[in-house]
């Protein structure tokens, strides 16, 4: 492992960037940005256009290391470049931002009020591309719906045995039990979910730690014991749908947990701003959420 990466996301200020939209959100994170869907004909289109998409973001001088940690990256965009070099190696060698790697392939159908990962037989594999890519660590998505105690105890179960896996290749893993900010039963979820995290934290080996990437919780500094936790060794918030202003209202309100926003980070972004307009609408966006990771 990186050492020097390492102590940048344990201590330096700042948020994770999340550019990890895969095919199934690719198309409404384009149109978000400008390019409707029949301005393309197939996958392979539909990737060029986000990978541009991700390159200009990227490239822009107001994404840079001083206040972004790091970077969560889709499969497709880190098999790919960005001026002759693989992204992630762009990312620290240009940037100093610190590269992670999307590892789910989406989630399957909703039972016990949670969506668990699909199955990811290829998952040791594409954990081996990742270190050859140079990846830091991983990042992993579920959801949960209601505060259902079996479904609950199995998200934890999942989220803990591929945070396991991927310990074993030498990467960090980010584990992401999003709760969905429209459940009618968010905090109790929340309640059940930290007591969840807290007890399998005992069975992540000396030495090793994980991060956690959480839905921005009912009350506030909620994840407090988590962020605290010695095989912590980051707590990041996800943006789940609230708009940028709300995400970072939520955010300021809990001390030690930084962003890791995607739709937030790029609300108001668009193909069709000049590259002046461009930096100045990802400057803003970056300065607010900045801010609001280091209250």
């Amino acid at each position: 492992m990186n050492e020097e990466q390492l102590q940048k996301v344990r201590e330096a200020p700042g948020f994770i960037a999340a550019l990890d939209q895969s095919g199934g959100s690719t198309p409404k994170a384009l149109a978000l940005y400008g390019i409707p869907e029949d301005s393309w004909s197939g996958e392979d289109e539909m990737f060029d256009l986000i990978h541009q998409m991700r390159s200009r973001i990227i490239k822009s001088p107001a994404f840079n290391g001083d206040r972004i940690l790091g970077a969560i990256l889709f499969e497709q965009t880190m098999d790919r470049q960005i001026d002759g070099l693989e992204t992630g190696d762009f990312l620290w060698s240009k940037k100093n931002i610190v590269p992670f790697l999307k590892i789910d392939q989406g989630l399957a159908a909703e039972a016990d009020g949670v969506q668990l990962m699909k199955p990811m037989p290829g998952l040791d594999d594409l954990l081996e591309r990742g270190v050859s890519r140079n990846m830091f660590g991983t990042k992993e998505r579920s959801v949960i719906k209601l505060a259902n105690p079996q479904g609950v105890e199995a998200i934890a179960d999942q989220q803990f045995d591929v945070g396991g896996q991927v310990l074993r290749h030498g990467l960090v893993p980010i584990l992401e039990p999003e709760v969905d900010i429209h459940s009618p039963e968010k905090a109790k979820a929340e309640e059940l979910l930290k007591q969840a995290l807290l007890s399998r934290l005992e069975q992540v080996p000396d030495g090793q730690q994980v991060m956690f990437k959480l839905t921005l919780p009912e009350t506030d500094g909620f994840y407090t014991e988590l962020v605290e936790h010695p095989k912590v060794l980051r707590v990041v918030a996800l943006s789940g749908g609230y708009s940028r202003d709300e995400a970072n209202a939520r955010l300021s309100r809990n001390p030690g947990v930084v962003a890791s926003f995607s739709r937030a980070l790029t609300e108001g972004l668009s193909a069709q701003q000049s590259d002046e307009e461009f930096d100045a609408a990802l400057d803003a966006a970056i300065s607010s959420i900045f801010a609001a990771s280091n209250t």
